[in-house]
Order: structure tokens, then C-alpha cells, then sequence
């Protein structure tokens, strides 16, 4: 199977995780406050706002990977573009290469340092994940239940839980600050959280579709996951 961001699986070199009983104190200094209903709907409201009329982002991101005990084990970093539907590419400058590319119906991992590439079928990895919700035109609440979240750190933040079974993913939760996208967290079935920072952020720039066709590299392996 695939290791990707917003995929089922976590991987030191392409997935940030910690127990999910540590996010309060490793990653966010929040207080857990209880929302008003008004609160709750302007939340989900800014989320369908934001999809709506989304075609493209761009963004440098920075990722924190935490092992089981909490320990930081590695910090990655990279660029990150999206072309809706179902487009999107990660490449990983830091601290290993890799570059992650979904056409609309694969998704290709290629490591660099090994030429190797993993691909396997798009829909099979994406469902429930964070991808899933950025990359489908699909009205969210078809795949998601949501809910607005007061941490009192003044972003707004949007929990949800896909409503399909026996994903791996259990729970997504998305921030905004003015409106704009700033983090976004993933929880798995085994309680690891994966967190992914945006800096930079473009939304709506002009993408060629070529940069989400993946071409194999000379002499890489070529391994089909399904």
C-alpha cells in the first residue's frame, strides 16, 4: 500500500503523526471552549465558502513528524499544488526528495533516493482523507459529517468525520484565519495525528495540467500497489 499526506498510511518520509492525547501539548497550546449553535454554523458555513469556487491552490507547507511516544522524529517540508478535480502533487524537498502526483484516476510515490515509484488506484487511497476534501468538487457533507470546533486561538476550525466505513481515517479537523487556509490535522485509526502547516498560499493560480502527469524516471522501479 501507498504512504501519502492524507493517506491511510503514516511513513517517516511522507507523514507526520503523534498521538492524538498529545495535541494540546505538543502541537497547539489551545483551551477547549464549548461553541454556541451561531458559532458552529458560521464555522461550516467559512469551509463551504472557502471550497466554493475553488480550482487550483499552491503553497510551500512544513509537516512535523512525531513518533508514538511523542517524540519529534523528523520535519518535512515542501511544495504543494491542486487542481480541481482530483489533482494534486506534494513534492518533498526536505529531508529526503520525493514527489507525490495524483492524475485524476493513479497516484504515483516516487522516493528519489531509491528510484523506486509505488502507484496505485486514486479513489481506493482517498476516501475520508483530507485529499478527498480539497480535491473533489463533490459538496463536502456528502462525504463529511462537520462540526465547528472554539479553540480559542483565533482560528476558526472545522471538525470532520467521514461518513464512510472502515476508512482509516477517523477524523479530519481544517483551521482557517481570515479565511484563509492555515492547518490541517488528520487522526487515524491508531490515535496518530498527522499535521500539515501552509504558508504562502495562492488560491486560484494558473496550473498546467502537465505538472500532474507523472512520467517514470529512466531505470526506476515500478511497483503497483492494487
Amino acid at each position: 500500500m501507498l504512504s501519502i499526506p492524507f493517506g491511510p498510511l503514516a511513513s517517516h518520509r511522507s507523514l507526520a503523526a503523534l498521538p492524538a492525547r498529545l495535541l494540546l501539548v505538543l502541537l497547539l497550546p489551545l483551551m477547549t471552549l464549548l461553541s454556541t449553535p451561531q458559532a458552529r454554523a458560521d464555522g461550516i458555513a467559512e469551509l463551504k465558502d472557502y471550497l466554493s469556487g475553488l480550482n487550483s491552490l499552491s503553497a510551500d507547507f512544513r509537516q512535523i513528524t512525531l513518533g508514538a511516544d511523542g517524540e519529534q522524529m523528523i520535519e518535512s517540508s515542501g511544495t504543494f499544488y491542486l487542481l480541481r478535480p482530483n489533482r494534486f502533487r506534494w513534492d518533498y524537498d526536505t529531508p529526503n526528495e520525493q514527489q507525490i502526483v495524483a492524475d485524476g484516476s493513479r497516484i504515483y510515490v516516487h522516493d528519489q533516493d531509491l528510484n523506486q515509484v509505488t502507484h496505485s488506484s486514486q479513489k481506493k487511497i482517498l476516501d475520508g482523507t483530507p485529499a478527498q476534501l480539497l480535491a473533489s468538487e463533490k459538496p463536502v457533507e456528502d462525504y463529511f459529517e462537520l462540526r465547528t470546533l472554539d479553540e480559542g486561538d483565533g482560528r476558526t476550525w472545522i471538525e470532520l468525520t467521514p461518513k464512510a466505513e472502515d476508512t482509516e481515517v477517523v477524523k479530519l479537523r481544517i483551521a482557517f484565519i481570515d479565511g484563509q487556509l492555515d492547518t490541517l490535522l488528520m487522526e487515524d485509526r491508531f490515535g496518530q495525528l498527522t499535521r500539515f502547516i501552509f504558508d504562502d498560499l495562492e488560491r486560484n493560480p494558473q496550473l498546467d495540467y502537465a505538472l500532474f502527469r507523472f512520467e517514470r524516471p529512466p531505470g526506476s522501479d515500478f511497483l503497483q500497489a492494487d
